[in-house]
C-alpha cells in the first residue's frame, strides 16, 4: 500500500482532483443535461424534499467561514 502524506486541513491533492473532475465534467458535455435534469427536479413535486433536505442541512451548518469574506 502506497504510504500517503497527511496534508492537513486544505489538502492540496483533494483540491487538485477535485478541481480537475470539475473541468473534466464541465468539458465533457454532460452539463445541459445535468442542468435540465435539475430544472426538472425543482419544479416537480419532488421540488417539497430537495427544499427540506437542504433546509437540514443549513440547520446542520456552521455557517459561512468568516475568513472567507477578508
Amino acid at each position: 500500500m502506497a504510504e500517503t502524506k497527511n496534508e492537513g486541513e486544505g489538502s492540496r491533492s483533494a483540491a487538485k482532483q477535485y478541481n480537475d473532475s470539475t473541468k473534466a465534467f464541465t468539458q465533457s458535455g454532460k452539463v445541459p443535461k445535468a442542468a435540465e435534469d435539475a430544472k426538472r427536479a425543482v419544479e416537480s413535486p419532488e421540488a417539497a424534499d430537495l427544499k427540506r433536505a437542504e433546509a437540514e442541512g443549513k440547520r446542520h451548518s456552521h455557517g459561512e467561514d468568516p475568513q472567507v469574506k477578508r
